[in-house]
């Protein structure tokens, strides 16, 4: 399953008067189910922490970045994507959402009361990681090499995601399968 376009969830987002970017809200999103937090349709309201904000319509942009997010995360061939401008976007711009991205990630999974109890060695790094991520600073240019090296941080980003995502709510089911 597919996400959205990046500029439906904007329009979407802005509709609604959602302060954060779709990045941000997408990371947010993905934050929130890696830690275990459930896919309701009402999910923007849980990872904003603002009982305020409208519920998304059925099959509207952000009710099929839900549906999607939670579907590619528990997908087992790894086909999980961030919600992040395209390559033809500046190094400045796409860095940035990528930052944001994390920023969002780390406040859902957060907010969805992961027990860092339940996290491997490599997922508490993982997430240390994200963290230092998300405090970084979008470079204004770059070249070749630096462009090489946001494609793989955004790789880190994305196995780093699907890595807590095992750790909370897999492996869990893996346990209950097995009892």
């Amino acid at each position: 399953m597919e996400l959205p376009d990046l500029s439906a969830v904007d329009a979407q987002s802005r509709q609604l008067s959602l302060a954060a970017s779709p990045s941000e809200l997408h990371g947010a999103l993905c934050g929130w189910l890696a830690g275990g937090g459930a896919s309701l349709r009402e999910w923007p309201a849980k990872v904003l922490a603002d009982d305020a904000v409208a519920t998304p319509e059925a099959d509207s942009a952000l009710d099929r970045l839900r549906l999607a997010s939670a579907a590619q995360l528990s997908d087992r061939s790894f086909d999980f994507a961030l919600l992040l401008p395209d390559a033809e976007a500046s190094l400045s711009e796409r860095s940035g959402a990528l930052f944001d991205w994390c920023r969002g990630f780390l406040g859902g999974f957060g907010l969805a009361g992961a027990s860092a109890n339940a996290l491997s060695v490599e997922g508490r790094e993982a997430l240390g990681d994200l963290a230092k991520l998300a405090v970084a600073q979008p470079q204004d240019d770059g070249d070749e090499e630096d462009e090489e090296a946001l494609v793989e941080i955004e790789e880190f980003v994305r196995v780093a995601a699907l890595l807590l995502h095992g750790d909370c709510v897999l492996a869990s089911q893996h346990r209950q399968r097995l009892n």
